[in-house]
């Protein structure tokens, strides 16, 4: 360095996933810092739960000590700025109270907080217990602004049979009312076409259409998605643009996969690197 040149450090925004360990990288924090990687956010991770899985599916789980993430999430918030929150599986309902008391403790804008409600894993392995389900909704929604769910996990929060596109603008309609300035995206990769859904916490609503891509690399796309909106959000996109360029992100890195275990593959989320 030149004598009396001072060379200001790059800045990075850094974002934390509060989630459970995948040990085949394909979902869960591991997914997420990924995920943050690629959109130049330095990426912090809190881990709820461990989990025996691979590309084949969730064999089973274990939760974390409560008093331990708690300690955990508190130790990493009094030592880093955080722009943004991304919370996935919590595993049990004394889980989501440390979650809700730790997000009520920091006063994170909402709106920069993301809840993907994952029930259960794509193999149909319960991931939330019985009294998860309830907490989430009593004590963890009312502090959100984003919420991702998919059809099913759509269903299981609203309460309501979800199938087709009218139902779904019903479903998201009736769980919105329930929680002001809750932004609700509905992933729709089990519908044909597969189109997302966008109702915003001020009413507006956006079909973002879709198309099947023809892969096997389907492991953690909620994930994904939900970490991907979360980075769009912290840099500033408005909630539409946000949610479009999310989708993409999902798209492309799917389409960029490489195989990966015997099962559905993780996506490519480091596709850009491979450009020249």
């Amino acid at each position: 360095m030149l004598p009396g040149i001072t060379i200001d450090p790059p800045h990075r925004l850094a974002a934390l996933a509060i989630a459970g360990f995948d040990p085949s990288s394909g979902a869960g924090v591991t997914a997420d810092l990924k995920v943050f990687a690629a959109h130049n956010l330095y990426g912090l991770a809190a881990i709820t739960a461990l989990t025996v899985q691979s590309t084949q599916g969730v064999r089973r789980s274990h939760a974390v000590n409560p008093g331990f993430l708690a300690e955990a999430l508190d130790c990493v918030a009094e030592d880093i700025a955080i722009a943004g929150v991304k919370i996935g599986m919590l595993a049990t309902a004394d889980v989501i109270d440390v979650v809700a008391r730790f997000l009520q403790g920091s006063r994170f804008p909402p709106e920069r907080i993301v809840l993907d409600p994952i029930v259960r894993s794509s193999s149909g392995r319960t991931l939330l217990d019985a009294g998860g389900l309830n907490r989430l909704s009593s004590e963890l929604l009312p502090l959100v602004g984003w919420v991702t769910p998919n059809l099913d996990e759509l269903a299981e929060l609203a309460g309501a049979e979800v199938s087709d596109r009218d139902s779904i603008t019903t479903a998201a309609r009736s769980l919105a009312q329930s929680y002001p300035g809750l932004n609700v995206v509905v992933t729709g990769g089990h519908l044909d076409p597969p189109d997302d859904f966008l109702l915003t916490a001020e009413g507006d609503e956006h079909w973002f259409p879709g198309r099947k891509v023809e892969t096997t690399a389907t492991h953690g796309t909620g994930c994904t998605f939900s970490s991907a909106l979360l980075a769009q959000l912290v840099s500033g996109s408005p909630p539409a643009e946000a949610v479009a360029s999310a989708k993409q992100y999902v798209r492309s890195a799917m389409e960029a996969a490489y195989p990966i275990g015997k099962g559905g593959g993780p996506l490519n989320h480091l596709y850009r690197l491979d450009r020249p």
